[in-house]
């Protein structure tokens, strides 16, 4: 029998974010308030988010621009700190990561620009060296750059590449080069903060491709974000959909995309080009992202539903499991439908 406190090892989740939230300060500086009578200005990027990433498994976090997405990204690598709540990394907090070097390599972080992720006064070779030198992975010359040679091989580059500057390369070739420097450190987890958006459709499936062959074969966890919910059906074992700092709706990725419960979700999913579904009525979503620094009371997202009412104005939905998809709106529990 395991000790007191201690979870079975098929419980064990590689990320788990437990009500999480986290406030940013844009208040104006001290003096200028005072002298305008402001009062302070305070901005909940994340309110109260909860969910957690099963080993070897993708949880893909969806939502347009300014839903929190990237706020999350970075508290999950320890970039933030949350102001509420807790991250666990395999049960341990993540604040111990900053502590402990070997489980702060074992996490990192792909991001959306490659060429302003990357030093553009190194050559490729010394970028992807980095965390090799930084976590002591190997110290001799012939190992460093035998490891450099098979992580640019693993990314679909050569050993040639390595002599040149990111400036030289395409965008999807930059990527590339972004996930080899990620993989460098040997993480179990990669978060993915838009790795594709800035590419070209083409060069979106190669990238998404060799992320999941490299899933596949490395064992590796991913925390994936987007906004194109094309791209997260390609990837996602899990999808949790966010709206200004919530998650609305999260559960498996086939039962969300099957039969989407949130008049968000649906929305978002009307607006994905199908041509299965040419001919169909779509509704696309409609109005502005709310201002999230006085957000709307009740449910957030009322000005913008179609089933919105009275009490979506007044009561902040709680979440029911329905399924095995977690939702938090009125309509759904009261089986409302468009």
């Amino acid at each position: 029998m395991p000790p007191a406190g201690c979870r079975p090892m098929a419980e064990i989740k590689t990320l788990e974010v437990v009500g999480v939230s986290h406030v940013f300060d844009v208040s104006q500086p001290l003096l200028q308030r005072i002298a305008s009578r402001e009062p302070r200005r305070l901005l909940r990027a994340v309110n109260d988010v909860s969910f957690a990433i099963a080993p070897g498994t993708t949880f893909a976090l969806v939502g347009e621009s300014g839903c929190g997405k990237s706020t999350i990204a970075r508290l999950s690598v320890g970039l933030h700190e949350p102001t509420v709540g807790e991250i666990l990394f395999e049960n341990r907090p993540l604040s111990t990561a900053r502590t402990q070097p070997g489980l702060r390599r074992r996490m990192n972080m792909i991001f959306q620009d490659p060429y302003a992720s990357l030093n553009p006064r190194w050559r490729v070779r010394d970028i992807v060296a980095e965390p090799i030198r930084v976590f002591r992975l190997a110290t001799r010359p012939n190992e460093v750059n035998a490891r450099i040679g098979s992580l640019l091989a693993q990314v679909g580059l050569t050993v040639r590449d390595g002599e040149k500057y990111p400036h030289e390369f395409s965008g999807g070739q930059r990527q590339r080069i972004s996930i080899a420097r990620a993989l460098a450190s040997e993480p179990d987890f990669l978060v993915c903060d838009e790795p594709t958006s800035a590419l070209d459709v083409s060069v979106q499936a190669q990238i998404l491709n060799l992320m999941s062959d490299l899933q596949l074969r490395l064992g590796l966890t991913y925390l994936f974000i987007s906004h194109n919910l094309a791209v997260v059906r390609h990837m996602a074992d899990r999808i949790g959909v966010m709206y200004l700092g919530r998650i609305v709706e999260q559960g498996p990725a086939e039962a969300i995309f099957r039969t989407p419960r949130h008049p968000y979700t649906r929305l978002l999913l009307d607006a994905v080009p199908d041509p299965k579904l040419i001919g169909r009525p779509r509704t696309p979503v409609g109005g502005e992202l709310p201002n999230p620094i006085s957000p709307p009371s009740g449910c957030t997202f009322h000005p913008r539903c179609p089933l919105a009412s009275e009490r979506c104005r007044s009561e902040i939905p709680l979440h029911k499991v329905t399924g095995g998809v977690d939702v938090a709106c009125h309509a759904v529990e009261e089986e409302h439908h468009a």
